[in-house]
């Protein structure tokens, strides 16, 4: 049973050969190819090149195209800075939206005039081409409510969501008509799903009530559109208690990416007992990739099939990037944990 195969059979809760295993490794892959930052997450060669070279070098089981948060904000024009040892961000003394006004300027986009969005098409187009039948390739997406953040800055966002929703929420719709029509072009790339980051649908950030009322109409039909153009969705949610009940109401994702315990769960445990009927990727921390003993770093990887793999339906990840900055020894250990590990029943 290849990765494909072994993918195809966790997301249709069939037995696989073992555990699936997915440290997700992206600007780290720089490394492999001994690439600037800059270069890896503006050059699509580039960066195609280093997450094949991470296919090839381990023995992972599926490819996540993540590059950083700031890929679809270009569209609309937001500054970004590039550090030399970290992910891209806005320059937030630059906001697009500088004030709740500047929400109304704020329309549909074409993502073909975006040079970081066709960057990321180009990479799912190369990754797709050469792993296709072997290794999934999911394609990352931030969705429409963190991207107008990206243009607004995170804090101002909330607040503006107290003041005036209404324009914070013309703007998520503008920007979901964008995605629609760059998600149909990511799956004419070939990739096998797209996971869709909700990053505000978690109680470290807004309440379950202002999350649904903000993006859950925008994120329920990018989800159908991504579905009725034969695609499959995928959830990441890395924040603290996300609400896993109103996001699977409104994305039924074949599968959902997290690090910490739903709030509908006293921890994971309760978390495996009431969502195992929907496919589970993590829940390592990441950061425990660069503190820590090698010794604990094995023990939560242990943990996680301990309490995730029985019934099947896991991929054993980090619940989050493998940091940029580690060593890959550590997510060697994670995928060989996978493979000679079995669950205590």
């Amino acid at each position: 049973m290849n990765a494909a195969k072994r993918i195809a059979a966790t997301l249709s809760h069939r037995k696989t050969d073992r555990i699936p295993v997915c440290p997700i490794l992206a600007g780290i892959t720089r490394k492999l190819t001994g690439v600037s930052y800059p270069d890896w997450s503006q050059n699509a060669e580039l960066c195609a090149q280093s997450f094949l070279r991470a296919a090839e070098e381990f023995d992972v089981d599926c490819i996540v195209t993540l590059i950083d948060l700031s890929v679809e904000c270009d569209a609309w024009g937001q500054p970004l800075v590039f550090p030399e040892n970290a992910a891209a961000h806005p320059d937030y003394s630059r906001p697009v939206v500088a004030d709740v006004d500047g929400y109304a300027a704020i329309k549909k986009a074409d993502y073909k005039s975006s040079r970081r969005m066709m960057m990321h098409l180009e990479v799912c187009r190369r990754l797709s081409a050469e792993l296709k039948g072997q290794k999934p390739v999911v394609a990352f997406v931030f969705g429409p409510l963190g991207i107008l953040s990206m243009l607004r800055g995170q804090q101002d966002l909330f607040l503006d969501l107290y003041d005036d929703p209404d324009a914070v929420k013309a703007a998520t719709a503008e920007i979901n008509e964008t995605l629609k029509e760059y998600c149909s072009a990511i799956l004419q790339t070939g990739v096998d799903a797209i996971m869709l980051d909700t990053l505000f649908a978690s109680g470290s950030i807004m309440s379950e009530a202002m999350w649904d009322d903000a993006e859950g109409e925008a994120i329920e039909e990018l989800c159908d559109h991504i579905r009725a153009e034969g695609g499959t969705v995928m959830l990441h949610n890395c924040g603290f208690s996300p609400y896993f009940d109103a996001q699977i109401r409104r994305m039924q994702p074949a599968a959902i990416s997290f690090l910490h315990p739903p709030a509908e769960c006293a921890d994971f445990a309760d978390c495996k007992a009431r969502y195992g009927d929907v496919t589970l990727i993590g829940c390592v921390t990441p950061t425990n990739a660069i503190q820590g003993t090698d010794e604990e770093w094995a023990a939560e990887c242990r943990q996680m099939i301990d309490i995730f793999a029985p019934g099947g339906s896991f991929i054993l990840a980090t619940g989050c990037e493998y940091p940029a900055n580690a060593d890959f020894d550590r997510a060697q250990m994670m995928i060989d944990i996978a493979k000679t590990y079995r669950p205590k029943i």
